[in-house]
C-alpha cells in the first residue's frame, strides 16, 4: 500500500514564528496601521497571505495586496541579510529519515509561495525528501482541499493512504474536507485543543511521538 504523508511547513517543519512576526508588523507598516498583536498573527498563519493579511487588519478595504508585497520584499530583505530565522524543529529530520526508509512517499502543503518554500527546504537540505509540493500560489489556499488533492493526483495516493501533518485548524479542516486523516503536532501555532476540536485524529506533543505513530504496526491507517 501507498503511504503518504503530507506536511505543512511553517510551525510544523520549521519555527518561523519570529519572521513571520517581524514582516507582518512591517507589512502593517508600510500603509501606516499599528503593528499587529502576535496572538492575531497566530490565528491566521497557514491562510493564503492576502487573507491573513485581511483577517487582522479587520478594516474595510484595508489595501491587502499592498501589504503583502510588503510582507513579502520585508520577507527577502531578511532572507538575503542572513536574518531570516527558520529553524528546524528538533527532531524533524529523524522523523523524515526513518519515512524515507520505511518508503512512505512524503509531500509538502503550505500557505507559503513556492519561491518561499523552496527557499526554506534548500536552506535546510530538505528537499531531497519529497516528492510533491503544494503552495497557495499554485492552489487554493487552506483549508480548502485542493493543495491536498493535487499531491494525491501527482503522487498516485488515494485518501486512504495519505495522512496531513500539521499545527493548524487549517490543516485539519482541508485534510477532513476529502477524507484524509490528520496528526496535529503541538508544537505549532493552534493550541492542541483546538486541533482536536476541529476533528484531528491524533494529536502529538513530539517529533519523536511523530514518528512513532507513523511507524507504529498497528499505523494510523488501521
Amino acid at each position: 500500500m501507498l503511504k503518504l504523508a503530507v506536511f505543512d511547513c511553517d510551525g510544523t517543519l520549521v519555527d518561523s514564528q519570529f519572521a513571520i512576526n517581524a514582516c507582518m508588523a512591517d507589512a502593517f507598516a508600510s500603509v501606516g496601521f499599528p503593528k499587529p498583536d502576535i496572538a492575531d498573527v497566530r490565528r491566521v498563519v497557514g491562510l493564503p497571505l492576502v487573507q491573513a493579511i485581511e483577517i487582522i487588519a479587520d478594516i474595510p478595504d484595508a489595501p491587502a495586496q499592498e501589504m503583502a508585497a510588503a510582507y513579502s520584499k520585508s520577507w527577502t530583505e531578511l532572507r538575503a541579510k542572513g536574518e531570516l530565522a527558520e529553524p528546524i524543529f528538533d527532531g524533524i529530520v529523524d522523523v523524515l529519515d526513518a519515512l524515507s526508509a520505511q518508503e512512505w512517499v512524503l509531500g509538502v502543503a503550505t500557505g507559503k509561495s513556492m519561491r518561499g518554500l523552496k527557499a526554506t527546504l534548500d536552506h535546510h537540505q530538505l528537499g531531497s525528501y519529497f516528492q510533491t509540493l503544494q503552495t497557495a500560489d499554485k492552489a487554493r489556499g487552506k483549508p480548502d482541499p485542493q493543495m491536498l488533492e493535487f499531491a494525491m493526483t501527482e503522487t498516485g495516493a488515494n485518501p486512504y493512504e495519505t495522512v496531513m501533518i500539521g499545527d493548524t485548524t487549517y490543516d485539519i479542516e482541508m485534510a477532513k474536507a476529502i477524507g484524509v486523516k490528520t496528526i496535529g503536532v503541538s508544537w505549532g501555532y493552534h493550541a492542541p485543543e483546538d486541533l482536536k476540536s476541529a476533528g484531528a485524529s491524533f494529536i502529538v506533543h513530539s517529533a519523536g511521538e511523530l514518528g512513532a505513530l507513523l511507524n507504529s504496526k498497528e499505523g494510523i491507517f488501521s
